[in-house]
């Protein structure tokens, strides 16, 4: 059964209701954090496996307009940010990023660790780790091949496609609780509660009126624009780059640019328009990716996949709360940041997104995750990514 674009937009919205539903009736998801999408995803994506068992129905949805979502969502984020705050967390940011890229090593090693000791071809491990925990489905579309051609292995692609939607899953479960856990053991608190940024709940006061609706749809109509551009231009020079990640970036420009350019033009930046919008694009976004989750298609390597699963996950729960949480200071915008990297070591971008819109959305802002974990996950553990992965296929063989 195929459902087109329309049709798929409708499922991911009833979807996401589905999840605010389930948070609102069952106190244990609000109270650990779990984000909507991720609740009414997941739900679904088990709802639609046990018709594809039980009666042969396998529903295919379009992801056209999911991708686009996408990349409304980070040149939102974009748009949120200037020039000023990212140097305001220089230091967080430096800090994060030079974790980021030791753990994304430290995730192949224990991938072939794991496959060495269940007498598994280690480069098997390679893809059961940053490959397709940090990098998705779209890196192992691109490296599975690479590695069963160039070593000879087999069984790669489907391995790697059921690592990285389980740790989609579990990235989306763990971040708020983790976060939860650190912020209530530390009685920490924001550092700031006035501007309304994306993930912060929004009160009954909330202004959103036509003028404003226009120039956030202008400012991020030209952001994608420019960033569009940005990505050929990257590709012609031979940097193969995310669509979003470039129109986050020419978001951040514009945002920066946009009041010396025209300063009578209030720019959306901190308004709360930009703010629901971003929140509805990734909502919708993530409970359209989650639903789509095809969990039944693990293949003959299950108890290598769980096994590896288990070992990932204790391990980026035990570096992410006794390293990255202390090492950024041991503070409410350090335990944001780790709920954040929960979601993007083990999943996505998104799923990291969303994971720390939970925890802001019940305890308060925090700018700087916000601008640290796009700028860090999407961008250089992606671009690190590739060299981790090629230096421990060299070491390995």
């Amino acid at each position: 059964m195929e459902l087109d674009s329309r049709q798929t937009i409708i499922v991911g919205i009833l979807v996401l209701f589905l999840g605010k539903f389930l948070n609102r009736k069952l106190s244990f998801l609000h109270q650990f954090n779990i984000p909507e999408p991720v609740t009414g995803g997941v739900v679904t994506s088990i709802f639609l496996g046990t018709l594809y068992f039980l009666f042969g129905v396998d529903v295919v949805f379009d992801n056209h307009y999911r991708d686009i979502l996408l990349v409304v969502f980070f040149t939102a984020i974009g748009l949120e940010t200037d020039i000023r705050s990212i140097i305001k967390g220089g230091r967080v940011l430096f800090l994060f990023a030079g974790l980021a890229v030791v753990y994304l090593f430290i995730q192949n090693i224990a991938g072939v660790l794991v496959a060495k000791g269940m007498g598994v071809d280690p480069n098997i491990g390679v893809l059961a780790g940053s490959a397709s925990l940090q990098g998705g489905h779209g890196n192992i579309v691109a490296w599975a091949p690479i590695i069963e051609s160039q070593y000879g292995v087999t069984g790669g692609m489907e391995i790697g496609m059921a690592m990285a939607t389980f740790g989609l899953i579990l990235g989306g479960v763990l971040g708020g609780p983790i976060a939860k856990y650190l912020i209530q053991k530390h009685d920490l608190k924001p550092s700031e509660d006035s501007e309304i940024t994306i993930g912060k709940k929004h009160g009954e006061t909330l202004s959103i009126d036509y003028d404003s609706m226009l120039k956030v749809i202008l400012m991020i109509f030209l952001a994608i624009g420019m960033g569009i551009h940005l990505n050929n231009l990257a590709a012609y020079m031979g940097f193969a780059l995310p669509l979003f990640v470039t129109c986050m970036f020419s978001g951040v420009v514009l945002a920066s640019l946009a009041p010396v350019v025209a300063p009578k033009m209030q720019c959306p930046t901190n308004s709360p328009t930009l703010a629901i919008t971003s929140d509805l694009s990734l909502g919708l976004f993530l409970a359209m990716a989650m639903m789509g989750l095809r969990f039944w298609e693990i293949g003959d390597q299950a108890v290598f996949i769980l096994v590896s699963l288990a070992a990932q996950v204790v391990l980026i729960l035990l570096f992410s709360t006794l390293v990255l949480f202390r090492v950024l200071g041991k503070n409410y915008d350090s335990a944001v940041i780790t709920a954040g990297y929960l979601g993007s070591a083990l999943g996505a971008t998104p799923t990291a997104m969303a994971n720390m819109a939970a925890v802001t959305q019940k305890f308060g802002a925090s700018r700087i995750a916000f601008i640290v974990i796009p700028i860090v996950a999407a961008f250089i553990a992606q671009a690190s990514n590739s060299v981790a992965i090629q230096a421990v296929l060299n070491f390995v063989n």
